[in-house]
Order: structure tokens, then sequence, then C-alpha cells
């Protein structure tokens, strides 16, 4: 728990400024660049965010290896299938070294249906987007800055959560 403690705090001083939303979710002040990063699909096909230009997009940076993440990828799921569209997206964004197989066969596992798949075999993403910990889930406006921040696990699914994300959709 404490370890948990110490990332909140990193967290909140490197994003300072911040307004709390939903389950710790942190809101900026004012949007912020984001790194363009780059990764595959599950087809390989190369992409980057800024393919994502004109959505709403929930980028969510995790891997099979970490516990928190795979407890919360059905409820990120469940957001997908809920809120999924032309102006919305969950971005699951594996750092997984293994590939785009090792995340198929996970969704396969568990069931996961509505989520793409994304993975950036390379890691880098992780370092340009700052994060502190895995799960880190950053709020990515039509125009490609970062709106806030979750660093952790969290329910995606969530009714006040949902309503949350939908208020910057609309």
């Amino acid at each position: 728990m404490s370890r948990l403690i110490l990332i909140l705090v990193i967290s909140l001083a490197w994003f300072g400024g911040a307004n709390a939303g939903p389950q710790g979710f942190a809101v900026h002040d004012e949007p912020q660049p984001i790194a363009n990063v780059r990764f595959v699909t599950g087809d390989g096909t190369r992409m980057d965010l800024e393919d994502f230009r004109g959505k709403v997009v929930l980028v969510n940076v995790w891997a099979t290896w970490c516990v928190p993440c795979r407890e919360e990828m059905p409820t990120l799921d469940a957001l997908q299938a809920e809120l999924g569209s032309d102006h919305f997206e969950v971005v699951a964004l594996s750092i997984d070294r293994a590939g785009p197989q090792i995340v198929r066969r996970f969704y396969d596992e568990i069931g996961v249906t509505h989520l793409g798949i994304y993975v950036d075999e390379t890691m880098l993403s992780a370092t340009a987007l700052r994060t502190v910990g895995l799960p880190t889930t950053l709020l990515v406006d039509a125009d490609g800055r970062e709106l806030g921040r979750l660093v952790g696990p969290a329910e995606w699914d969530d009714p006040e959560m949902v309503s949350f994300l939908r208020s910057f959709v609309e």
C-alpha cells in the first residue's frame, strides 16, 4: 500500500494543478501536449497516436504481466462497448515485448472482444508518456492533448466513471 501512495504522491507532484475526477482521475487545469508514440496493431500495421486525431481517446498503458492491468482489462472492454464510437476509443496500449500474439492470447483467455490490439514492443511509449507505474491511463482530447490521467487500476465501467468520460465526448 505504501508503494501505491508513493506513486500517487509522485504523480501529483509531477502533474500538479489537476482537479480530481472519479477514482482519483486527475484532470489538468489546461490540456497538456503529449508525445506522438508509435505502436503496431494486432495485424502488424504501424500506427501512432496522431492516427486518432478527431477522437477523444483513453490511452491505457499496460502489460500482460501486470496483475492490476489484467484485472482492469474487462472493465476497459466494457467501456469500449458502451462509449466506443467515431468520437471515442479506448486504446489499450500494451508494452509487452512478446508482441501482439501474447496480447491476442490474453484477450481470448478473458473474453475481451471490443478492444483493439495495440502493442509497443520497444516500451518507449511508457517513457514518452511519462508513466510512473502500470497501469497508467491518459485521457486525450480530439486535438491530441492530454486532459488528465489516472495512475493505477480503475473500474472503467463504473457508472460514475462512464458518465465522467462521456462528458468529454459529448
